[in-house]
């Protein structure tokens, strides 16, 4: 049995308090945990195999993956110095950052089951229902938008305004790219649209006023900017309070050719780097989700990030 000091040499490392604050809350698999602390796989497994050694947490396998709970039925004398010490931190940044993350992991969890189940009741539709597609249904989802004034950061040619348009107010298209202003133009004109403009712009130094816009969308334009934060942060600038941004952009992956193919800079964003850059832009109510995966390698999965501007 290992005595009270043993347990006070391990809880004197501030990554296995975080690890066991985790634990106590859920049971977690070695990805999950690497994905809420934002650490090598190596370290944490190192902070673990310590933990086992003196009875704190237990292991279970599940095929390949490895799930860590903290120990049933533990000593009361430990169960109390354990409770101390994570009582003594639980108030600082770092171990309320590791609970939303952990908070976002279970939410990932659940859609997976949700996705899982959509997908058996939705086979029957799917053989009965001549025409149905995503594309169409993304038709009829565009026709519902409100009469607000819209911004497209980094818009390219801006086919998802050219639809947006019908039914809003205004809609900007943002990009840098002085030819695909140029395209998006002649097709604005071309379909009639003329509360669709295209500006030439920066989506870091967006050429829209404060407070100018109900909805802001950077879609699939996030991992083209040289400093993603300060996307988001004109991004909030230009939203009225009450005005939401909606962000689609790739999950994080291991495509290296895509900076030669398609000029991008960064290889996606993993969920917690897109909900921290909306935090740190005021953003209330965050929200990430992956919303599909390309079946053909790479295998690209998107996510769709959403906030709120907060404020009069």
């Amino acid at each position: 049995m290992n005595t009270s000091w043993e347990i006070l040499k391990t809880l004197s490392d501030s990554t296995r308090l975080r690890l066991l604050a985790l634990v106590t809350r859920e049971e977690l698999s070695v990805a999950e945990l690497q994905e809420i602390l934002g650490m090598g796989q190596s370290r944490i497994s190192s902070q673990l195999a310590l933990l086992r050694q003196v009875n704190l947490v237990a292991d279970r396998r599940e095929g390949k993956k490895a799930f860590y709970s903290i120990r049933a039925q533990l000593p009361p004398k430990t169960i109390v110095l354990l409770r101390a010490a994570l009582d003594s931190v639980a108030d600082l940044p770092v171990l309320g950052e590791d609970r939303a993350n952990l908070d976002r992991i279970l939410q990932k969890r659940r859609r997976v089951s949700e996705q899982y189940f959509n997908l058996i009741a939705g086979r029957l539709g799917k053989n009965h229902c001549p025409g149905r597609s995503w594309e169409a249904i993304g038709h009829l989802a565009l026709r519902l938008t409100p009469a607000i004034d819209i911004a497209d950061l980094g818009a390219g040619e801006g086919l998802v305004s050219q639809l947006l348009a019908h039914r809003a107010r205004q809609v900007w298209c943002i990009d840098n790219s002085v030819k695909m202003v140029e395209v998006g133009t002649e097709l604005a004109k071309k379909n009639g649209l003329a509360n669709l403009v295209y500006k030439l712009g920066d989506i870091e130094k967006v050429p829209l006023p404060d407070r100018s816009v109900d909805l802001a969308i950077l879609s699939q334009a996030l991992h083209h900017a040289q400093h993603p934060q300060a996307a988001v942060n004109e991004a909030h600038r230009i939203l009225r309070p009450g005005g939401q941004l909606l962000v689609l952009d790739l999950n994080e992956h291991a495509f290296a050719k895509a900076r030669e193919l398609y000029a991008d800079v960064w290889l996606g964003f993993k969920e917690s780097a897109l909900h921290a850059f909306l935090k740190k832009a005021g953003f209330t109510k965050v929200e990430v989700a992956a919303v599909a995966r390309e079946s053909a390698e790479p295998h690209f999965e998107t996510l769709l990030a959403s906030g709120i501007k907060s404020g009069r």
